[in-house]
């Protein structure tokens, strides 16, 4: 019983670090990384998912986060996503959790 509970948990955690991730990251790009020259380099999305999961590898102590959390949540590719919104030019149009 316990056991399906806690997976449970762990599912839903990583579900979210994943999304949360995401939309954090593509957001920070977006609005606050646009005047940025160096966020448009190819490496900029793994140097910030890298940077991302060593954030939040500490927290794998706890038993709702586990690594493959932390690797949700890191690689996210919200960094990747916020980068061809500013090359689109859509920054701004859509309002989603802004």
């Amino acid at each position: 019983m316990f056991e399906s509970l806690i997976s449970a948990a762990v599912l839903f955690a990583t579900i979210v670090a994943g999304v949360g991730g995401y939309l954090v990251t593509r957001n920070f790009v977006r609005n606050r990384l646009r005047f940025v020259d160096a966020i448009r380099s190819p490496l900029a999305p793994v140097v910030a998912g890298v940077l991302a999961f060593c954030v939040l590898w500490p927290f794998t102590i706890l038993p709702v986060v586990q690594v493959a959390t932390a690797v949700v949540f890191g690689f996210g590719f919200g960094t990747a996503s916020g980068v061809r919104a500013l090359r689109r030019g859509s920054i701004g149009h859509d309002r989603l959790l802004r």
